[in-house]
């Protein structure tokens, strides 16, 4: 039995933004812990619906062992796997938001930005 509340984060690999990230998480959506899923420059992997099943397995495990009824998918400033402008990151985010929805997980489904002062915003 897991004890606890979890939220599920598609993030990437940066480790600039996951101690942000996961505190922005755990206070905006009252949660113990949050389940971290990586990839580089994850919002546009998402976005372009290139080789999910990884990331697909991975919060399909999240949700049925830890009972996640939240996935966060983000882009952040200043990526090295994906150097295009905010702008595009957002739309990307936005993008993989839907991409996700298409799976029918059942759970609520959001897309954040971390911007250059590592503050995450809604997407």
């Amino acid at each position: 039995m897991t004890e606890g509340k979890f939220a599920t984060s598609v993030s990437c690999i940066d480790g600039r933004i996951q101690i942000p990230l996961s505190e922005w998480i755990k206070k905006n959506y009252s949660v113990d812990y949050v389940d971290t899923i990586t990839e580089p420059g994850v919002d546009k992997k998402i976005a372009e619906n290139s080789d999910l099943e990884s990331i697909k397995t991975k919060v399909g495990i999240s949700i049925n062992a830890h009972k996640s009824e939240l996935i966060i998918v983000s882009g952040h400033y200043n990526c090295a796997a994906n150097q295009v402008s905010d702008e595009e990151h957002i739309r990307l985010i936005k993008k993989g938001v839907e991409v996700i929805s298409s799976w029918n997980l059942g759970v609520k489904i959001i897309g954040v930005w971390v911007d250059g002062s590592w503050n995450v915003n809604s997407a």
